[in-house]
């Protein structure tokens, strides 16, 4: 069984990021306070903060602003345009599935990926 802490409210499988290691130990295990969020007056990411803390959702997905302004604009400023597009889609599409067929198999087919 995959861990679920590798499943994070934005989409992406902790579990295939560069970052996991040394920098970050999974999203789901620091809260929502991945390494880049100490460059943010917040301190947490602003996804996190909004799904987990304020809407108490598992994931973005659940909400009804699915896809809302958060969502659409919190980017990586080292992607280019293309890369945040073709992100966006990948994060949409991960998190449909994930609604469709639970965070348990979303995590294995992640994982198998």
């Amino acid at each position: 069984m995959q861990e679920k802490q590798y499943a994070p409210v934005c989409g992406i499988y902790c579990g295939s990021c560069n970052f996991l290691g040394d920098r970050c130990k999974g999203c789901g295990y620091v809260n929502g306070k991945p390494f880049w969020t100490a460059q943010i007056p917040s301190g947490v990411c602003p996804l996190h903060d909004c799904c987990r803390n304020e809407k108490h959702l598992e994931h973005c997905g659940l909400c009804e602003e699915f896809p809302c302004e958060i969502f659409l604009q919190l980017r990586d400023p080292g992607m280019s345009d293309d890369e945040f597009e073709k992100s966006l889609e990948e994060r949409t599409r991960s998190l449909k599935r994930r609604t469709e067929v639970g965070t348990e198999k979303w995590l294995l087919e992640a994982a198998a990926r």
